[in-house]
């Protein structure tokens, strides 16, 4: 799918340039999906071209966003290591 947004030329130059513009505009909105919960994380590596788990981690990190990992993850992965026979 196309989008096309118009903006008017005083504001798109304090926006950034036009080569940066149509990027930028994607992050944004896949960003904002991705906090109301719309795009998994695979999904919004996949809208940006990202090829790693560490790739979008760094992408969210960079707009602070962090995942919620709670004192029950922390436990539930404890459980997990003591099963693994190391």
């Amino acid at each position: 799918m196309y989008v096309t947004i118009v903006i008017p030329d005083a504001l798109a130059a304090r926006l950034g340039n036009a080569a940066e513009l149509p990027r930028r505009a994607l992050e944004a909105l896949v960003l904002e999906a991705y906090r109301a919960g719309r795009l998994s994380s695979p999904e919004l590596g996949d809208m940006l071209g990202l090829e790693s788990r560490y790739e979008v981690d760094g992408f969210l990190k960079e707009h602070g966003v962090y995942e919620d990992y709670t004192m029950a993850d922390l436990q539930r992965e404890r459980e997990s290591l003591k099963q693994l026979d190391f």
